[in-house]
């Protein structure tokens, strides 16, 4: 009774908010969510958080996660562990993001999986336990989740609370970089390169470098850097105009 009050005052406080008009898809997933649909709430959850059509609201944000989260839906308490860990819409509390990414684990969502792995392998808001961050991304990887394949490839080559396995590492490299995390994809092209396949490597370089984060950019370029890496005019293009870009950045934060 107290979430259907919740909700219902919700929804009113909500519609003089709601910029006209919205795309029939971004519209339909804010007129789900007010009727009390939870995948809908998530949606446009992260829709206040960062998107062209609306102004970003954290805190509403926050209060759509809450409303799903309270009906026990898992990946609305996986945003809300990324809203206590980043600080969105509520304070920054890594232990309270990390009993959320543990419920939504509970709950078997993926990311939220994903997400407790990462903290407990990096001691945020919890004891780091590699242990256990192995047992996690060994579980999402094998459910089909494309970054936690790369991160059980890296304890699998690495020798990370498993035997070293550079075959099976290979793997799941190669599975991650098909299901199409940027990551995977940058280290099977950097396998791929080492095994004189080229063009597998380009072509995967090719697709990772629109998502790359700026880690991941750097890495590409000291790869392509080599003296007998393969050429690929438009890829270098590309892969300069973003690194030339972050640089900017960089400079214009270092000077502000």
């Amino acid at each position: 009774m107290a979430l259907t009050r919740f909700l219902s005052f919700f929804r009113r406080s909500q519609k003089d908010n709601i910029p006209t008009p919205l795309p029939n898809s971004i519209q339909d997933i804010y007129q789900k969510a007010a009727n009390g649909h939870v995948l809908e709430q998530v949606l446009w959850g992260k829709t206040l958080l960062n998107s062209q059509y609306v102004t970003p609201d954290h805190k509403k944000a926050y209060d759509w996660f809450t409303i799903a989260a309270q009906a026990h839906y898992g990946p609305a308490h996986n945003m809300l562990g990324r809203c206590a860990q980043f600080g969105w819409g509520c304070p920054l509390d890594l232990p309270t993001a990390v009993q959320h990414y543990r419920r939504a684990a509970e709950l078997n969502d993926l990311w939220g999986i994903y997400n407790l792995a990462i903290c407990t392998m990096r001691g945020l808001g919890t004891l780091k336990n590699m242990k256990e961050a192995f047992t996690l991304f060994h579980r999402a990887a094998h459910k089909g989740h494309p970054k936690s394949m790369n991160l059980l490839a890296r304890f699998i080559e690495e020798g990370w609370e498993t035997p070293r396995d550079p075959r099976a590492a290979l793997d799941w490299y190669r599975r991650s970089a098909e299901g199409g995390d940027y990551r995977g994809q940058h280290n099977y092209a950097t396998i791929l390169l080492s095994q004189n396949r080229p063009q597998e490597a380009l072509s995967l370089w090719q697709r990772a470098v629109h998502d790359a984060t700026p880690d991941i950019l750097l890495a590409m370029e000291r790869e392509l850097s080599r003296p007998h890496a393969p050429k690929d005019p438009e890829l270098k293009a590309l892969l300069d105009e973003k690194l030339t870009i972050l640089r900017a950045q960089q400079e214009n934060a270092a000077s502000s």
